[in-house]
């Protein structure tokens, strides 16, 4: 039976335990989390027992069988979130007042951004700096869905995506695009043969298939191909090594399949067929309106990407 709550308002100490909570289940657990919050095993157990006290409600799981949160653990983190993305709105109100930008901001993106040759995010956050050198940036890496989810429930307040099924939630600011082309690796039946040879013999559905997990342009390529969905990633970086093993076929961004071909351990499959072309949109909520300092980052974005507007399509925005 749960406790009866001992809370009636929230202290800065309530705060600081919500904000632990949050790490460790972020983390997977007391020792992973650790590191994150700069404190031992032993106090974090008993940060959590205190929150655990406070609402009168056991919050997770731990224990030889390892950590896992409770059906009213997860609860609760939902409204923890929603909680402190309330509180780092009115700082960022706050942070509105003043001529001079301070605060933190809170950046998403997908993996691999750093290789795409046609994604300037580097010199976005440069010219930021030079704008507004008191921010502190937050960046983190994330599937789509989940930087869809997070800049909507304000818990970040940029994000950098592939456009799919846009959200009318969401305002999107096309940025750059990216190249993708199916590859498979050394040991699979396509690999090294000749392009005229794979486009005659095109049966994808014989093959394993390897794709992402979530909702994406990726995903509807996949379908598009008839090739049957038999490994699922969350990160390019897995989707590269199941390609690499010679069992299945994946899509890899061309600048991420680079290095690989150079040493040989992949092959296209088709480019010609199989090739599409994936925009990346910086997406922000709509009400309520960003603040200044997500403006500013933005600005910086479409400035540091102006140049690529012309080679994004109508189509590819859609």
């Amino acid at each position: 039976m749960a406790k009866r709550a001992l809370i009636h308002s929230l202290s800065d100490v309530d705060i600081r335990l919500v904000r632990v909570f949050i790490t460790v289940t972020e983390c997977g657990g007391f020792a992973a989390s650790e590191l994150e919050l700069n404190i031992g095993r032993s106090t974090i157990s008993k940060h959590i027992s205190d929150l655990e006290m406070r609402i009168g409600l056991k919050l997770c799981n731990r224990g030889p069988s390892g950590f896992s949160l409770t059906q009213e653990g997860s609860q609760v983190l939902q409204f923890a979130r929603k909680l402190l993305a309330s509180i780092d709105g009115f700082q960022s109100e706050i942070d509105n007042i003043h001529t001079h930008l301070t605060g933190t901001l809170r950046l998403g993106v997908f993996d691999q951004s750093s290789t795409n040759p046609n994604a300037r995010i580097h010199a976005a956050i440069g010219a930021f700096d030079e704008l507004a050198p008191d921010v502190a940036l937050e960046i983190a890496l994330d599937p789509p869905s989940v930087l869809e989810s997070r800049v909507t429930d304000g818990s970040m307040d940029i994000a950098i995506v592939p456009v799919h099924r846009q959200s009318s939630l969401l305002n999107y600011t096309p940025l750059y695009s990216e190249q993708m082309t199916l590859y498979c690796g050394v040991g699979h039946a396509l690999f090294g043969m000749d392009q005229e040879a794979i486009r005659e013999r095109l049966d994808l559905g014989a093959h394993k298939y390897a794709g992402y997990g979530f909702n994406s342009p990726n995903m509807k390529a996949g379908q598009s191909l008839g090739a049957t969905r038999t490994a699922r990633v969350q990160e390019e970086e897995a989707l590269a090594l199941l390609v690499k093993s010679g069992k299945y076929l994946g899509y890899l961004a061309d600048h991420v399949a680079e290095t690989h071909l150079r040493s040989g351990s992949v092959w296209p499959v088709a480019p010609n067929e199989t090739r599409y072309s994936s925009t990346f949109a910086a997406i922000t909520r709509r009400k309520p309106e960003p603040d200044r300092k997500t403006v500013v980052f933005l600005e910086c974005l479409s400035d540091s990407h102006a140049d690529q507007e012309h080679a994004i399509s109508p189509h590819s925005r859609t």
